[in-house]
């Protein structure tokens, strides 16, 4: 029995994992609830999410990545043991190779922490890949062409925005604003405006729900509970689609500029390429209400939302892993 091959998405908000062959196999939060007073790791993903700011005193759950790169390192293996070991990919003699994405512009330090977590948490060999680039080839870009390649990936910790052609970066720039940020951004709106309290989870749905980062272009509206600052007592409010814009506007301004920058920082040669081909989004933050018109009258080019811009990462580690051998002479 050979150890299979895996590509992991390790990301701020999910953890994908592609095993070679199989496809995408595992798409579950980053989150770990650990029991404070032994240290033991009581769940993982899924169950652990259901858990965020509904635990008592002793127990915590814990996002062990912050902004894209590892805060707490046992614990982010202590995640990556107990997935791999659920997929059951290790051979009988063999372990896998792992191919793992990182945002662009980590130092050596966050990068070597990330190497070391994967490979004690089973893996033979561990590959480093930057992020958009690998986004960009799962999203279905031919970048080992010599013409310009655009992807913008908002993921859940940082944004990645990079320019890419024959199968390397030429421009980029990695921002830590993406959808925890857009999170806190309505969360503290509402704080502000309605003296309300809510949680991560409720900031969260109320983005997927009836957010949008285009003003005007959708009127939606959704109650939502959380516990009165004056009083203490739960209450109920109504929130309307326009003023999660206007909660959102600061952070997507910068995501915005940092679009600009790199594209300010391009060949001109590139640049005509990207005109004809357009910007690709991906990661979660593509599918936020508005994002793609709201790029296309900043940008003035053609700006396309990748399919199942979720996958994109994992689908992009997967096509990697079957030329392995090319990066491998790394």
């Amino acid at each position: 029995m050979f150890a299979k091959d895996i590509g992991i998405d390790l990301g701020t908000a999910n953890v994908l994992i592609h095993v070679k062959g199989k496809g995408i196999v595992l798409n579950e939060p980053s989150v770990v609830a650990i029991d404070k007073s032994t240290n033991r790791v009581l769940a993982v993903g899924e169950e652990a999410r259901q858990m965020v700011g509904r635990t008592p005193g002793n127990i915590v759950a814990i996002r062990p990545l912050k902004d894209g790169v590892i805060a707490d390192f046992d614990v982010t293996e202590a995640m990556l043991k107990h997935f791999i070991n659920k997929l059951n990919v290790k051979g009988f003699l063999s372990k896998p190779r792992i191919l793992i994405c990182c945002p662009t512009n980590i130092t050596s330090v966050e990068q070597k922490a990330i190497r070391e977590a994967a490979e004690k948490s089973g893996g033979k060999k561990v590959y480093l890949e930057e992020e958009p680039k690998v986004a960009a080839i799962g999203a279905g870009m031919d970048i080992f062409q010599p013409s310009g390649n655009m992807v913008v990936d908002i993921g859940g910790g940082t944004t990645d925005v990079a320019v890419l052609s024959m199968g390397d970066i030429v421009t980029s720039e990695s921002i830590k604003i993406a959808g925890d940020v857009f999170d806190n951004d309505i969360l503290q709106y509402i704080k502000k405006e309605y003296k309300l309290l809510i949680g991560e989870r409720t900031a969260e749905s109320i983005k997927i729900t009836i957010g949008t980062v285009f003003p005007e272009s959708r009127h939606e509206e959704m109650d939502i509970r959380g516990r009165d600052m004056v009083t203490g007592l739960p209450r109920t409010i109504t929130i309307r689609s326009e003023e999660v814009e206007k909660a959102l506007r600061e952070s997507v301004s910068v995501i915005v500029q940092a679009a600009k920058n790199v594209l300010e920082k391009t060949p001109p040669e590139l640049s005509a390429d990207i005109i004809d081909r357009g910007v690709i989004i991906t990661g979660g933050g593509a599918l936020l209400h508005g994002m793609d018109h709201l790029l296309v009258e900043e940008l003035k080019v053609p700006v396309l939302v990748a399919e199942n811009p979720m996958d994109c990462v994992a689908v992009g580690t997967g096509i990697m892993l079957d030329n392995i051998d090319r990066i491998s002479r790394r």
